[in-house]
């Protein structure tokens, strides 16, 4: 892929001290006697503990091979073996480096969070739920990518073809860190399919994302939720059993509403709607303690929702444009075939660039 974003700034910063407070932190909570009797709270500080042990590891090796280098070169600066061979380790631990400086763009608090990512179709009618349809297999080849798990929650099938709206959790490390760039509004310009006289059409269809979160994390009055249950069905419409286990909670006082109804029993899919309220709320207070800091500051800005993200024109020629980055690529075949690194990486960088300049 190409972009016309040529110059790459360096982003981030690895704050050795930190982490190992943080590491220590962890090893002492782990080494409390009753660690073991929550196993789900457990298991997760365990798995953040390892890949914070693996992550100073790392750091610390190429560290020390760095002032190695340094100190090879200090005693034989004039030796031309010895330079041609530095010049090879240079370039590699650069390499190594790029690797690991990538990592560090995922700063925000829950990037380390399984997604929850809703499509819903927009304008374009029938069009428009094919292209729901289209991002919902784009995001779910790019999950197959990065080696996650996929679960669709709830599914709305359009009646002549493709979806109305659907709701997946991406379940995998970091997926929230990197899907979070996807909320916003996505544009589709092509030859309709749909259209005998084979004319052009432009569709949209929206993405959410938010974090899969833990109900204990954010308060909720149970007196603020109304839930109702439903029965389930399957593509099509088509029941797939008699009895009501799907669920559909609303947070009455926000009106925020979540629903699932692909798990197994009414209680797990209780749970999961739960979550989502949880994770709904949480990204509802964010917005208005940052529209707050907005007001205070004086700065007007246009509303999110709504606005357009990302254009993917087929024709009369094919390229894919970021709007908020710059970043474009005509390899369009493989952006929606789920090779999505490049695009998001351009918005991750522009964000570091953002908070550090």
């Amino acid at each position: 892929m190409n972009s016309k974003n040529g110059s790459r700034k360096h982003g981030g910063c690895f704050d050795h001290v930190q982490k190992l407070q943080k590491l220590k932190e962890l090893e002492r909570e782990m080494a409390e006697p009753e660690f073991w009797s929550n196993q789900k709270k457990a298991k997760k500080i365990s798995q953040q503990f390892t890949e914070l042990e693996e992550e100073l590891e790392i750091w610390g090796k190429l560290s020390g091979e760095i002032n190695d280098l340094i100190e090879i070169l200090k005693s034989s600066p004039a030796d031309k073996e010895i330079s041609k061979e530095s010049g090879k380790r240079l370039a590699d631990l650069e390499r190594r480096f790029s690797g690991l400086e990538f990592a560090l763009l995922f700063r925000g608090k829950h990037d380390r969070a399984n997604a929850i990512l809703s499509i819903n179709a927009g304008a374009g009618g029938v069009d428009a739920q094919d292209w729901a349809e289209m991002l919902l297999r784009m995001y779910s080849r790019f999950a197959e990518r990065k080696g996650w798990q996929v679960k669709i929650l709830e599914e709305s099938r359009g009646n002549e073809a493709g979806i109305k709206s659907v709701t997946i959790q991406m379940a995998g490390t970091y997926a929230y860190g990197w899907l979070k760039s996807e909320a916003g509004v996505h544009r589709l310009v092509r030859i309709s399919p749909f259209d005998a006289a084979k004319m052009r059409h432009t569709s949209f269809s929206s993405v959410e994302v938010l974090p899969e979160l833990e109900t204990a994390e954010i308060k909720i009055d149970p007196n603020d939720l109304r839930i109702d249950t439903f029965m389930s069905s399957g593509h099509g419409g088509q029941g797939v059993n008699t009895t009501y286990s799907a669920v559909r909670i609303v947070h009455i006082p926000t009106g925020l509403s979540a629903a699932c109804q692909n798990e197994r029993s009414q209680a797990q899919n209780k749970e999961m709607a739960l979550k989502i309220i949880a994770a709904k709320l949480q990204t509802f207070l964010e917005n208005e303690q940052k529209k707050e800091r907005e007001k205070i500051r004086g700065e007007v800005k246009p509303a999110e929702w709504g606005s357009q993200i990302r254009s993917y024109v087929l024709h009369p020629y094919k390229m894919i444009k970021d709007h908020r980055t710059g970043f474009e690529t005509s390899e369009v075949r493989e952006v929606l075939d789920g090779e999505l690194e490049k695009i998001i990486e351009a918005y991750l960088r522009a964000g570091i660039r953002q908070y550090f300049y």
